[in-house]
């Protein structure tokens, strides 16, 4: 089982894993508004050391490893390190696309985060509409727009103590599932 690969250089128990954690983290976002360390932590050295076993090192062409677990971590955890220190989503999102870029590798996190983002933008115009916020929110983010290419302005926050939020982990649940999908249809079609 452990030669099963589910796209190159993406071991077959990445998936599970993957699943488990992401469904694992959108109900407890959802939940709770958080992702806890319990969660995060345990799933980025699962992704690091599971791809160390299955592939070792990773130098050779096909074989992720631990050079690709790191690399896809950087990949996933980096940018929304950006995100949080703007204080557009937490930090919990940020080590969960972390986790999702140890165990998938970076081209996998990529994707993942692509859709993830997509979904979370639907979600938040999906709340905008329902709560009739859609003009204020378009207006704060203009605004925000503006500060960030006067120079010397400081940008500010576009949120408030009543916007509403939607649980990114959600969106990164649904997005990775997509990935998942799409990797698992370009191998059927290589296959084919």
């Amino acid at each position: 089982m452990l030669g099963l690969t589910v796209p190159p250089g993406m071991p077959a128990w990445s998936a599970g894993v993957l699943l488990a954690l992401v469904v694992s983290a959108a109900v407890t976002d959802a939940r709770l508004g958080k992702i806890p360390n319990w969660l995060t932590y345990p799933a980025i050295l699962i992704g690091l050391a599971g791809n160390t076993w299955t592939g070792g090192i990773g130098l050779e062409a096909g074989q992720m490893g631990l050079a690709g677990s790191a690399a896809g971590f950087a990949v996933g955890f980096l940018p929304l390190l950006l995100c949080w220190l703007a204080g557009g989503i937490g930090g919990g999102d940020a080590k969960l696309m972390g986790a999702i870029g140890a165990i998938g590798g970076w081209e996998f996190v990529l994707s993942a985060m692509l859709y993830g983002f997509l979904v979370a933008a639907v979600m938040a115009a999906i709340v905008m509409v329902r709560r009739r916020l859609v003009r204020r929110t378009l207006r704060r983010v203009w605004h925000t727009i503006v500060l960030l290419v006067v120079p010397g302005a400081r940008p500010v926050d576009p949120t408030s103590s009543d916007s509403p939020t939607v649980p990114f982990a959600v969106g990164l649940c649904i997005g990775t599932a997509g990935a998942i999908l799409e990797v698992m249809l370009r191998a059927w079609a290589a296959g084919s």
